[in-house]
């Protein structure tokens, strides 16, 4: 009686060629060539990867992969082309402006818009449009040192405190207790209004010493967390110096919440700015500031709105472009945010 026959293996889609393919990959005896199979394979998945991706790619950095965010992100581009053009005219102001923020005609005193003038005239018949324009170069100049200053005295203090710890550590949270307990503004009119100088330096030096607490904290706690990783105790094994660890090894890892915080920031310290010289404790005319020209126009504001909402609107628009912006990079610098 014959034996029967093992049933043929069935080959769908491929046919004949198929069954070549299974053939040429088993051996002599009976094997698989497994070898030549994963390596067609792997080289299939390789020319078929249009944008060349795949496991040959070197892995991307938190810092690539936060610009490959933030360049598809509406948000930042949006906020970084305002901030651009803010700067540029803070910068050459003469660019779009013509006139003189300080030559003023009483007898044009809260006049409407008219050709060459776009925005009217204020109560003392200055060019609104012109002091709208000149008013970005201090409120960008004291944003930008203010955060400066804030950023770099706070992250030293914090991340020295949070590496070593101890005492030091101690010392610092209650000193950054105690600057957190004074409210910005009653602090600024008290500073502040013992300063006979009209420079922005007093105003600058005022935000340091109350802003700083804020970063200090954050670098603290950024460092705290960067020291217990691996690669940092790794180093310390191998006898790595406490400089090396904290420039090598700590801080390109514990800078990024810094600098979200920073970023936002920027934007509060122009409006601190603009509040306290509408006290009347910040820079004084003949200084050209948003907060000024806010704090003149408001007892006219029935009789000549558009002295008071160009600069307010100027005001507004600049804080929330770098609102934005700071939003916008803690989304792209946060992993737990992807």
């Amino acid at each position: 009686m014959p034996e029967p026959q093992p049933p043929e293996p069935h080959v769908s889609g491929g046919g004949r060629a198929a069954e070549d393919g299974v053939i040429a990959a088993t051996g002599l005896d009976g094997t698989m060539d497994l070898a030549a199979t994963e390596g067609e394979t792997l080289e299939k998945r390789l020319g078929d990867d249009p944008a060349g991706g795949g496991p040959s790619d070197k892995a991307r950095s938190l810092w690539s992969d936060a610009w490959r965010d933030l360049r598809r992100n509406p948000v930042f581009i949006i906020s970084a082309l305002v901030i651009l053009f803010l700067v540029v005219i803070s910068l050459w102001p003469s660019l779009i402006a013509s006139g003189n923020p300080l030559k003023c005609d009483l007898s044009k005193a809260q006049q409407g818009s008219e050709p060459g003038h776009p925005f009217g005239y204020d109560g003392q018949g200055c060019d609104v449009y012109t002091r709208t324009v000149y008013g970005a170069r201090i409120s960008i100049a004291v944003g930008v040192c203010a955060t400066l200053g804030v950023a770099l005295l706070g992250s030293v203090l914090g991340g020295l405190a949070g590496f070593f710890g101890g005492f030091p550590d101690s010392i610092l949270s209650r000193i950054t207790d105690v600057f957190f307990a004074i409210p910005v503004v009653l602090g600024g009119l008290v500073l502040l209004s013992v300063v006979t100088s009209n420079s922005i330096w007093p105003v600058i030096g005022f935000m340091v010493l109350l802003g700083w607490p804020q970063i200090s904290r954050i670098a603290r706690g950024a460092v705290i967390t960067a020291k217990q990783n691996d690669y940092v105790q790794a180093a310390r094994a191998l006898g790595a110096s406490n400089s090396r660890m904290l420039l090598r090894h700590i801080t390109p890892n514990a800078v990024a919440p810094v600098i979200v915080v920073a970023t936002i920031a920027l934007g509060t310290f122009i409006a601190l700015e603009a509040t306290l010289s509408y006290l009347g404790v910040g820079l004084k005319p003949p200084s050209v500031s948003w907060g000024i020209d806010i704090s003149a126009a408001s007892p006219y504001i029935r009789n000549a709105p558009h002295a008071l909402l160009w600069p307010s609107g100027a005001l507004a628009v600049t804080v929330l472009a770098f609102i934005m912006l700071g939003d916008a990079v803690r989304d792209a610098l946060d992993p737990k945010l992807r």
